[in-house]
């Protein structure tokens, strides 16, 4: 009896309330998750557009601020660093070079460009007394978008 009393009382309760206050159906849970994904997806593509950007920009002024360095080296020293010696003689002095008074570079390290590839340096440059360039998010020579290269020579980068 009291089994049956108990199962009445849920019957009313169910249905004082209304059939939309039970729950959500299936398909508006998959239209709201639908929904979700969606806005994700849009402002997911825009902020990795943007980090993207905002690498290339950094490349092109840290490739300013290590010809600032070589720049100043060649004031003591008398030459840029060869090819050979590379980006490495802002740090640590080269074999037989007397007067290195460095290290040139803030950090105790060569840079690396903002997507952990060496910069790649020649001097003498075929643009200029040295060349500087980041390979971009690619790691490879030539590239479109973000892949493009990003060079101390041009100044569109």
């Amino acid at each position: 009896m009291m089994m049956n009393q108990r199962l009445q009382d849920a019957r009313l309760v169910a249905e004082r309330v209304p059939v939309r206050a039970r729950g959500m159906t299936l398909i508006e849970i998959l239209v709201v998750l639908t929904l979700i994904g969606v806005v994700l997806g849009i402002v997911g593509s825009n902020y990795l557009g943007k980090s993207e950007q905002a690498k290339a920009k950094a490349a092109k002024i840290e490739i300013e601020q290590i010809g600032q360095a070589l720049d100043l080296y060649k004031l003591e020293i008398g030459n840029y660093p060869t090819t050979q010696e590379g980006l490495q003689a802002l740090v640590v002095a080269p074999a037989g070079v007397s007067n290195w008074a460095g290290p040139y570079w803030k950090r105790n390290t060569v840079p690396k460009d903002p997507w952990g590839h060496d910069y790649v340096y020649a001097s003498p440059g075929t643009h200029g007394a040295y060349d500087i360039m980041s390979y971009g998010a690619d790691g490879k020579e030539g590239g479109e978008g973000v892949n493009k290269d990003i060079t101390s020579w041009d100044a569109s980068n």
